[in-house]
């Protein structure tokens, strides 16, 4: 760990300087923008990661970067300002590089020093001038670089897109399971209000309409189909797509077995061609594209063909979502093939098949370990020479659990918005956790209006 210490009064020289170099970011501009409560629209970027010759960096903000100087280097530890001044000449923008130098000017009854400070550009231009007054330090300390806690933005909202792709798009008729609790309920409405879905709810009316009123919720006109238990209310919900009634299935306050149950079975189910599998979408803060994880909700410990099949609606969907060659790592605990690991040798099937073109749409490649799948260091690191390592987009898992894991801890933990979609039935079904909020519901319509769309445009 790296140390730095101080410079003290006795050794502080008349002429003494110091400097940093750092480049305007449009983190900064967040961050500062959190900490000081300043929202002017001409200091926040249009978007992250993304230079804007409109934002402009707080003066305030490019003034601090002195302290830092002052702080870290001279006189360093022990430093604390008594007086500052400035006056700001030139305006910092996103991608500047600015170098911020202190000079000591005089040194007054001890231990108060006076400091010329100067902001300069890559250009040379002065940027920011100032004085500080600061008392000095009189003892020597020297300290560890302290290893602050890292910052997370929420610095992409990609179902705010996906839900602009879907503005021309005709609402679908939707079955919703059994709405019978808030989130459920005000999920469908908002929904409806988007104009993805015509909601039908599925349940025992009053119950429905007592919410409604306790929520303060507005269901008029809306039709509500009196059904009184949920695993009824889940098999009028797959009868009406048979009759033609609802070109989509929602899940309300319901197990997701109990759904599932209607939905899987041979006779009378939403069965097609492909396997039903499963797949969350997750806008992750830390990651440019959303990230897809199947199957994590209905194919517990799927076989190489099974897994194909996953593999072919994960790519599909990433393709409605305006993935034009969705990324796909086939996940296992390790990135080379080991016989003595079933998830290694399939996933290195799959990849091979989608070489052969068995499956269709995506770059595909596996065996990938979690880490070099999403981190390009990682992969880096193990010399993994790959179009997809490191850059993955969808994660296809081992088996159920953990998929259901990384999920939950990418919801729970790491502040990842969620939504879900049953995939490879007649039509879509969106299958959401219990504890999911309106909007996990809402953007879970979206992903299934997106797929409904793709597919009509692709059969």
């Amino acid at each position: 760990m790296a140390r730095f210490g101080n410079k003290t009064w006795d050794k502080l020289s008349v002429g003494d300087t110091a400097s940093l170099k750092r480049t305007v970011t449009s983190r900064d501009l967040y961050l500062f923008a959190h900490a000081s409560g300043n929202l002017n629209p001409l200091h926040l970027p249009v978007e992250l990661d993304t230079v804007s010759q409109a934002s402009v960096a707080p003066s305030m903000w490019v003034g601090s970067l002195v302290s830092s100087v002052l702080g870290n280097a001279l006189p360093g530890p022990g430093t604390l300002y008594l007086e500052q001044h400035f006056q700001f000449i030139e305006r910092a923008r996103i991608g500047d590089v600015l170098t911020v130098s202190v000079r000591l000017l005089e040194k007054q009854i001890k231990p108060t020093a006076i400091f010329e400070t100067n902001v300069t550009d890559q250009d040379n231009r002065l940027v920011a001038s100032g004085q500080a007054k600061v008392s000095v330090p009189v003892e020597a300390i020297e300290v560890d670089q302290p290893d602050l806690p890292d910052l997370t933005l929420e610095t992409h909202d990609h179902f705010t897109r996906l839900l602009a792709l879907t503005q021309d798009l005709p609402a679908m008729r939707c079955a919703v399971v059994f709405p019978t609790d808030q989130h459920s309920l005000a999920g469908a409405l908002l929904a409806s209000q988007h104009k993805l879905i015509t909601p039908l709810l599925l349940g025992p009316q009053a119950l429905i309409e007592q919410i409604a009123v306790d929520q303060n919720l507005d269901i008029t006109g809306i039709e509500i189909e009196d059904v009184q238990t949920d695993r009824d209310a889940a098999r009028l919900a797959v009868q009406m797509v048979h009759e033609g009634r609802v070109d989509s299935v929602m899940k309300g306050n319901l197990h997701s077995d109990d759904l599932l149950a209607q939905v899987v079975k041979r006779d009378g189910g939403l069965r097609s061609k492909r396997r039903i599998s499963h797949a969350f979408v997750l806008d992750v803060p830390t990651r440019p594209d959303p990230v897809i994880i199947s199957d994590a909700a209905i194919n517990i410990a799927p076989d190489l063909v099974t897994k194909v099949d996953i593999t072919q609606n994960a790519i599909d969907l990433a393709r409605a979502c305006g993935m034009d060659q969705p990324r796909v790592a086939v996940l296992s605990a390790v990135e080379t093939v080991n016989p003595s690991i079933p998830s290694s040798m399939d996933a290195a099937m799959i990849a091979k098949m989608a070489d052969r073109g068995q499956v269709k749409g995506g770059l595909v490649d596996g065996p990938l370990a979690m880490d070099n799948a999403i981190d390009m260091g990682a992969a880096r690191d193990k010399r993994i020479d790959s179009e997809v390592a490191g850059q993955a987009q969808v994660l296809v898992v081992p088996n159920l659990e953990s998929g259901n894991m990384l999920a939950k801890q990418l919801t729970f933990m790491s502040h990842a918005q969620p939504a879900g979609l049953v995939l490879g039935a007649k039509v879509p079904v969106m299958l959401t956790s219990r504890a999911d909020d309106e909007q996990a519901r809402l953007f879970s319509c979206v992903l299934a209006l997106l797929y409904s769309e793709w597919l009509k445009k692709t059969d």
